[in-house]
């Protein structure tokens, strides 16, 4: 007689410490980096498109470092809080270091040697470094496709290739680069000032910021390798997979705020005569579109519970909520556009900057069409 294993219980609610959490972030961002924040950075063509000095006052609140050790002057937390800031950074809509700083490049670091680990995380925890992590080389995210080289040269390592959609990567005082070396995939701590690297700035659709980076026969130590020689992928997954919960979770961040922010105008708006909210179409719409948030907050909910308990099927956890995230927030912009009329895709509405940051976070990480291929993989399909 076999036994069925039991999965560890995945609570769908935030815990009191969580909900405080939650609270904290959302009137220090709605105080300190509203909407009208990024409106500021993008009317007036800010040099670098992200606030130093915002990124330091997350270290401040600590939630800069909340994946990073108390040991290197962090707050220890894990996963389901890292979701927590990522939504509430979603709301509204701010250009922060935080998810390709104090998420995807603090989660490789944590794999990193000693040294590397003492001289970057209580940085990042302070918000006084920017690490940017350089994966993606084409149009669509592809980690498997990576073809970016590193050769042995000297006591070192010598590489070549090009990367795309580095997040923050033009003002990144370091950047995690992931490289083919003779059998795997090897990550390296660059410094962007390293001769043979240059780095554009790409200004993207949802006036967030990215990189191309470029690397012509870059020359760097041994000591630069983060974990093991051609042991970089489980390091790399492990990040991305974090990375891609976070970004579900930022996604369900934006696709609610756009609904709130339609069902005050269906409250406020009249049209022959009555509050358009009255209509029982829109009702309908609304009802709807209110369900599929829910659903998508308890898949990304499940998911940042499974990469915190270490689920072995975490991944396609991640998979499952990064695609319904990005569905329903797709749906949430959309409905938020049509029920606002034409004044809908004006700038003066807040509404079509969601629509934007929402088709950038789709892409981010792997889009709905990336993640329903890997969980048809993991399937035999």
């Amino acid at each position: 007689m076999t036994t069925r294993k039991t999965r560890p219980k995945m609570p769908l609610i935030l815990t009191e410490e969580q909900a405080m959490l939650k609270a904290a972030a959302d009137g220090f961002l709605n105080e300190h980096a509203p909407i009208a924040h990024l409106r500021k950075l993008r009317d007036s063509r800010d040099a670098d498109g992200v606030s130093r000095d915002l990124w330091r006052a997350f270290g401040e609140m600590g939630f800069a470092g909340v994946l990073i050790s108390e040991d290197h002057g962090g707050s220890g937390l894990g996963a389901v809080e890292a979701g927590v800031l990522a939504e509430a950074l979603g709301r509204t809509l701010t250009p922060s270091p935080f998810l390709g700083t104090g998420v995807l490049s603090a989660t490789v670091l944590k794999g990193g040697s000693a040294e590397q680990q003492a001289a970057w995380l209580p940085r990042i925890a302070a918000g006084e470094a920017i690490v940017s992590l350089a994966v993606d080389e084409g149009p669509k995210h592809a980690p498997a496709r990576i073809a970016t080289t590193a050769q042995r040269s000297g006591n070192g390592f010598r590489l070549n290739g090009a990367k795309g959609f580095v997040l923050d990567g033009h003002v990144a005082d370091a950047v995690i680069v992931a490289a083919r070396t003779d059998a795997g995939l090897t990550l390296f701590l660059v410094d962007p000032t390293t001769a043979g690297v240059e780095i554009e700035r790409t200004v993207m659709v949802d006036a967030h910021n990215a990189a191309r980076v470029t690397l012509t026969d870059v020359e760097v130590d041994a000591d630069a390798v983060i974990g093991a020689v051609d042991g970089g992928e489980a390091l790399l997954e492990g990040a991305l997979n974090l990375g891609r919960a976070c970004a579900a979770a930022s996604l369900n961040g934006a696709g609610d705020q756009a609904f709130q922010t339609t069902m005050a105008y269906l409250r406020t708006r009249k049209q022959f005569g009555k509050l358009i909210g009255e209509f029982q179409a829109l009702q309908h719409r609304a009802a709807h579109l209110f369900s599929e948030i829910e659903i998508a907050r308890a898949a990304t909910a499940g998911a940042l519970n499974a990469l915190d308990v270490g689920r072995e099927d975490a991944g396609l956890v991640v998979s499952v909520a990064k695609a319904k995230a990005g569905r329903v927030a797709e749906l949430a912009v959309q409905e938020a556009v049509q029920m606002h009329g034409g004044v809908g895709m004006t700038d003066e509405f807040d509404v079509g900057l969601f629509m934007k940051r929402v088709r950038v976070l789709n892409e981010l990480l792997g889009d709905a069409g990336f993640h329903q291929e890997r969980m048809a993989r993991s399937q035999g399909f």
